[in-house]
């Protein structure tokens, strides 16, 4: 089971703004920072009970990486869409059903300003 991931960000404030806002609509916040300076941290950690989320400053992603986050429900995942385009993530597929996948996902996907592909999703089961 995983515990937790860390993401390398060209500007770690930058991202921390961006991932800030982004969660908020899924119940995820800034919970820990460390790292660099008292002014100027270089590691922030996010979650809701305890920190599963890492940005650390270093050199951004190069290759494909996708990060998909539980919404309580579809209009969480309508929020956070709206909520990253606004903290200038680019779009990579708007609030919907994803048939393809099976009935009851409903998902949004943001590239951040590092590139990740991130996403929110509701699932219905089966």
């Amino acid at each position: 089971m995983l515990d937790h991931i860390t993401i390398s960000v060209a500007d770690v404030a930058r991202s921390s703004m961006f991932y800030e806002k982004a969660l908020e609509p899924l119940g995820i916040k800034r919970l820990v920072e460390y790292g660099g300076t008292d002014d100027e941290p270089d590691h922030f950690g996010f979650g809701s009970d305890g920190p599963f989320l890492f940005i650390g400053q270093g050199e951004a992603n190069n290759g494909y990486l996708h990060i998909a986050l539980k919404a309580p429900d579809r209009e969480a995942v309508d929020a956070f869409y709206k909520a990253a385009l606004a903290a200038g993530g680019k779009d990579n597929g708007p609030p919907g059903i994803r048939a393809q996948y099976h009935p009851g996902y409903y998902a949004a996907f943001v590239i951040t300003p590092d590139g990740c592909n991130l996403e929110a999703v509701h699932l219905t089961r089966y």
